[in-house]
Formats: structure tokens, C-alpha cells, sequence
């Protein structure tokens, strides 16, 4: 099977196409013809190694020393079942599927052996496989940190970094939840933020949010503290009584399967819907790669695999 390898950590010249051979399924996996899979920002912080040197020295031990251990990145799918082991009873050959796995990674490929009872579910019927591939990432996440702050009807949220991946996910999903929400965006992204469901959308590049007379019970960091520290060093000055103040990088997420699931029943319900910035094909992951690294990406940048 044709798949891209990281060689090692490094830029995204590192990643090479190779023949490897296309893996067999144990007795509780399934092997998935991929179809379209997406490079997240943790696939780049990943190759490219770009961490903290005491957390970049605790990810070596972990994951390699000088590259990756599971050396084909990608942790999103979209695909067809194409063969089963014995002891899989929930997916059969020929079930089409959409998941996301953080442990085992192998999705810039043309087949990837996963566990039957992982996060993987039946693709939303009334999604292509590029569309599919753009919900689990974000979608995920998204769903953990809303549930972990307890957001309900009637609340005030604010998204800050509404238009990635998990931005345009958090909007929709703290929207169908039936809060009303703020979305903090640059100006070439008002227009998106405001069609999947915010109210308010500030312009970062216009106004701080935090000189505005609203006040929120969540705001959301959908970018991470690296790049939001300082527009969030003043976030605690516009939280109502009781709010609170949540990002990506707080803790490890609980992703479950039945999320999944729920993602892909709203989809099909036309409740959320998946955002591409581009598409990129397998041969040219080293340019969707290069193109996320720049930190502009709107939703999802996918890869379609051949």
C-alpha cells in the first residue's frame, strides 16, 4: 500500500510516499480502506516536534527518539471495512466509517488496521468521505470541553479561535446545545463564524473582546495557550458570577465512541456541518502540511487517498 512516512521530526519535507505492505487485521481489528483523512494540528506538532524541551524530551521516550515509532502520522479517517477479525461482531466488509484515533495514528494511507470497538462508526450517509473526515477532530474535542464546562440552554459562550477546527465545531455544537454565542475570528472569517450560528462575532484584529460590555459563563480557547495567551490575559475581567475560562490544552480529553456516534446523527440531521478549507490528495500531504503549519486554516484541511 502507498502510504507517507515520517522519516523523522522536523518540517514537512520530512514526510516521503513509500510502498509498505498493507497490514492484516488481528482478531479484534478492522482493516479500513481509507479513503480521505485530515491533517490536524496535533498530526504537525507531531512531526514537527514542537514542544516545550522538557515535554519534547518526555515525547521522544514516548513516541521515538529521532522520529516516529508508528512512523505513518494521520489520527482521522473516512473509509470502507475491507476485511474483519474473528472476534469483531459491530462492523462487517463492505460498512462505510468514520473515526479518529490519537494513539495509533496511521491514517496518511491507503489501509490502517484499527480495534472494532474503538472510536470508529458508520459514516453519516449524507456526507461524502472528505466531509466525513472533517467532523471527528474537531468535533471531539469540542464536544469534551463544552461538556466538561456543563454549558446549557441560555448560556453566553465565547469561542475564542472560532474559525479551526475545533472553533467551528465548539460554535455549532454550544449553538444546537442552545447557547448563545460569541465568535472571536479574523476579518476574513466573519461571514463563516456568523453562518454556523454565532450571534456576535468579534473581529480580533479590530477589537478586543475584553473591552466590551458582555459578559459570558464560558470562554472557550479553541487554539490553545500558545497562541491565545495573550489575547486571554484579561478573559477573567468579562466572565459573569460563576463563568469560567476553559482551553484545548486543559487536561487530556475523554473522547467516547458514543460522541462519535452523536456527531454523525447530527450531521445526517443537517445540526452541524463540516468545514474544509482544502483538499489536498495523498501525493501532496507535504503542501497540506506546509499550509496548516501557517496557523491560518479554516475548519479542516483534508486529504483524499487514492
Amino acid at each position: 500500500m502507498r502510504a507517507a512516512v515520517c522519516t523523522r521530526y522536523g518540517p514537512p519535507e520530512v514526510l516521503r510516499l513509500q510502498d509498505l505492505p498493507t497490514p492484516t487485521p488481528r482478531k479484534n481489528e478492522v482493516r479500513i480502506r481509507i479513503r480521505a483523512t485530515s491533517v490536524t494540528s496535533s498530526d504537525c506538532y507531531l512531526r514537527g516536534l514542537r514542544l516545550t524541551p522538557a515535554y519534547r524530551i518526555m515525547a521522544r521516550l514516548t513516541l521515538g527518539w529521532h522520529a516516529p515509532r508508528q512512523p505513518v502520522l494521520g489520527m482521522v479517517l473516512s473509509g470502507e471495512v475491507d476485511a474483519v477479525g474473528s472476534d469483531v461482531r459491530s462492523f462487517e466488509v463492505g460498512d462505510r466509517v468514520f473515526g479518529f484515533n490519537r494513539h495509533r495514528f496511521g491514517t496518511y494511507a491507503q489501509c490502517v488496521c484499527w480495534p472494532g470497538d474503538g472510536l470508529l462508526a458508520t459514516r453519516p450517509v449524507n456526507l461524502t468521505d472528505e466531509e466525513a473526515a472533517a467532523i471527528p477532530y474537531g468535533g471531539l474535542l469540542a464536544l469534551h470541553f463544552l461538556r466538561k464546562a456543563g454549558v446549557r440552554a441560555g448560556q453566553r459562550v465565547l469561542v475564542f479561535g472560532a474559525s479551526g477546527a475545533v472553533g467551528t465545531s465548539a460554535v455549532q455544537l454550544a449553538r444546537h446545545i442552545g447557547a448563545e454565542v460569541t465568535g472571536v475570528c479574523s476579518t476574513a472569517n466573519i461571514a463563516l463564524v456568523a453562518s454556523l450560528g454565532a450571534s456576535t462575532v468579534v473581529d480580533y484584529t479590530a477589537q478586543d473582546f475584553t473591552d466590551r460590555n458582555e459578559r459570558y459563563d464560558l470562554i472557550f480557547d479553541a487554539v490553545g495557550k500558545r497562541k491565545s495567551a495573550t489575547a486571554l490575559r484579561r478573559c477573567r475581567h468579562v466572565l459573569a458570577p460563576g463563568g469560567a475560562c476553559i482551553s484545548v490544552d486543559d487536561g487530556t480529553p475523554k473522547l467516547r465512541r458514543e460522541d462519535l456516534v452523536s456527531l454523525g446523527e447530527l450531521a445526517t440531521n443537517g445540526d452541524i456541518r463540516p468545514v474544509i478549507d482544502r483538499t489536498y490528495t495523498l501525493e501532496d500531504v507535504v503542501d497540506a502540511h506546509r499550509y496548516v503549519d501557517n496557523g491560518h486554516k479554516r475548519g479542516n484541511v483534508v486529504v483524499t487517498v487514492p
